[in-house]
């Protein structure tokens, strides 16, 4: 690192034979190292599930095939290709703008401790009761063919999205969603949003997806449930009235046809983040418990 023309630049060389002359410089130079290997980690981990990571291909192949052309001395291609990686920074704010945008929204949320592995239990058990009265609700609703949209709010707040409905700010029972979305009823038209574990409001709009590649036999519940989705990290249940099928939108994504207790599970799952220490115990008791099994099989085929 060096000063030149009052303008700060950054020289890899030098940096890394810092090290060698000052034992602080080393101490510090590894702690950036890590910190960077840890972040381009996560980075990637978070990129692999979202749609981001498909266009993340794509332009490292387009990178290689730059070098190449390069190389081999293919002029026009390679100059094509230089002008479009010369303005990438700008087509990468583009094309990445839904996940940019969750980036920074989740910067100031629970999100972020999550991304450090930090979490907390303090309203574990009140969420786990709030999932399964909505279970309850959206299967029973699924028997009878009664169309239902039921949004979980998490880390990135949808006020704007609350504010469209009529606020209800009640606590979560079958009995009250179930009435919700009865046909014909003031509120039924519309999504309801659970946040912070209460009924916030009830009829809510939620943005419809434009994605072509969606099948023409989802209905508008279905499309409002993906493109609400893709804008934020809420998850939502969608009941179909007219197969009564019940279905998950979660990042942009519809798993369908989900029965009561994969539904349980999955809402589990996303709504309660299990606490690091927790998770390694359970893990523990696993392979302790399948070392056993294996042991008790041995002995029976001794004997």
């Amino acid at each position: 690192m060096f000063q030149n023309n009052n303008l700060y630049t950054f020289d890899l060389y030098t940096y890394f034979k810092g090290w060698s002359e000052n034992p602080i410089n080393l101490i510090l130079g590894i702690l950036d190292v890590l910190i960077v290997l840890f972040l381009l980690y996560k980075a990637i981990r978070f990129l692999r599930k979202t749609r981001a990571w498909q266009l993340l291909k794509g332009i490292a192949i387009l990178i290689i095939v730059t070098l190449v052309s390069g190389w081999v001395k293919l002029g026009i291609l390679n100059m094509i290709l230089t002008t479009i990686m010369t303005y990438g920074a700008i087509i990468l704010i583009v094309v990445f703008a839904p996940e940019l945008r969750r980036s920074l929204e989740q910067l100031g949320t629970n999100k972020l401790k999550n991304f450090f592995g930090i979490s907390t239990k303090s309203i574990e058990n009140k969420t786990k009761e709030v999932i399964y009265m909505a279970v309850i609700a959206a299967t029973e609703m699924a028997k009878k063919k009664v169309g239902a949209l039921i949004v979980f709010e998490r880390d990135i707040k949808i006020q704007d999205i609350i504010s469209t409905g009529i606020a209800i700010n009640s606590e979560v029972s079958p009995q009250l969603l179930c009435n919700i979305f009865v046909p014909n009823t003031p509120l039924h038209d519309g999504a309801v949003v659970i946040s912070d574990n209460k009924i916030a409001a009830a009829a809510c709009m939620l943005p419809l997806s434009d994605d072509l590649a969606i099948s023409k036999e989802l209905g508008t519940r279905h499309r409002a449930a993906i493109g609400l989705s893709k804008q934020c990290d809420s998850i939502v249940v969608v009941v179909s009235e007219e197969t009564g099928k019940i279905s998950i939108a979660k990042d942009g994504t519809l798993i369908a046809d989900v029965k009561e207790e994969t539904l349980k599970k999955i809402l589990l799952k996303n709504l309660i983040v299990e606490p690091k220490a927790d998770s390694q115990n359970k893990k523990k008791k696993k392979e302790k418990k399948e070392k056993k099994e294996v042991i008790d099989i041995e002995n029976n085929s001794k004997e």
